[in-house]
């Protein structure tokens, strides 16, 4: 009888491991479907942005020329939704006269194909290579990267510096250390550090980064608690930023003036240039 029973639920904890496993990029990636134009989103200033990847994946990013001496913020944006939600989010980065450009990736907004670590690289990669194409340096770069778009961020402010090219500067908004770390902590009882495709190991790259870094992360976030972020900030090099929001959690970072902090720190980092 017993015997049984421990065979059950054997059976089932097997089940429920390889139900995560296939489906773990649909728990990871929960993509918005077609989206109108910048200005439907206030963002009147933006032009849409259509790029192709080496693969012939099409991509539709949004866009906004910096002023005269200013840098340019190129936005990767998290796991859910697409870039007309963060629309408002960059509104103060645009009003401070910094060029901008939403990312778009592949299977969100509109655009064909399914996201995945490598796909979204792929994506991030083409942008920055047009963005080099216009004559915009590195050095006047700011990657941003929002929750799992922190991922994608530091990777690519990874692969820069080791190119020999270093970006201006790296901004990340509720970063994790890995995202095998951030499974752990929402499905502890499965070995999801092994099972995980799409690893955005952020935490093995943030030390050769070569560029300031600032991270602003909210003690009440439940969705990548804090602890993921400050293991990855200590795992940096110097020069880094931190801003821990004691109030704040996963989506209201803005409503707490993270917007102001992080223009202030830009300011800094560029006005030393």
């Amino acid at each position: 009888m017993f015997t049984s029973f421990l065979t059950a639920i054997i059976a089932g904890y097997i089940g429920l491991v390889g139900i995560v496993y296939i489906g773990q990029r649909s728990l990871m990636y929960h993509p918005g479907g077609p989206i109108g134009p910048p200005e439907a989103y206030g963002v009147q200033e933006m032009t849409e942005l259509p790029l192709e990847t080496d693969a012939g994946q099409a991509l539709i990013s949004w866009y906004a020329p910096p002023k005269p001496d200013q840098p340019i913020l190129v936005f990767f944006h998290g796991n859910a939704g697409t870039i007309g939600d963060r629309a408002q989010k960059v509104r103060p980065y645009l009003s401070a006269g910094f060029g901008v450009i939403l990312a778009g990736y592949r299977g969100f907004g509109g655009n064909p194909g399914s996201p995945s670590e490598t796909g979204l690289y792929d994506d991030a990669a083409t942008i920055l290579n047009h963005l080099k194409a216009t004559g915009i340096s590195s050095e006047r770069w700011v990657l941003y990267g929002e929750s799992l778009g922190s991922g994608v961020a530091t990777e690519m402010a990874h692969r820069y510096a080791i190119s020999g090219m270093p970006i201006g500067a790296l901004v990340l908004e509720a970063p994790f250390s890995s995202m095998g770390d951030a499974a752990a902590i929402h499905y502890p009882y499965i070995p999801t550090r092994f099972l995980v495709h799409d690893k955005y190991d952020s935490i093995a790259k943030i030390d050769a980064i070569n560029t300031p870094l600032m991270i602003v992360h909210g003690a009440a976030d439940r969705t990548v608690p804090l602890k993921l972020g400050r293991r990855l900030f200590e795992a940096a090099k110097q020069p880094k930023f931190s801003l821990w929001l004691e109030k704040a959690g996963h989506n209201d970072l803005y409503d707490f003036g993270a917007a102001t902090h992080i223009i202030k720190f830009l300011r800094l980092i560029f006005k030393e240039r």
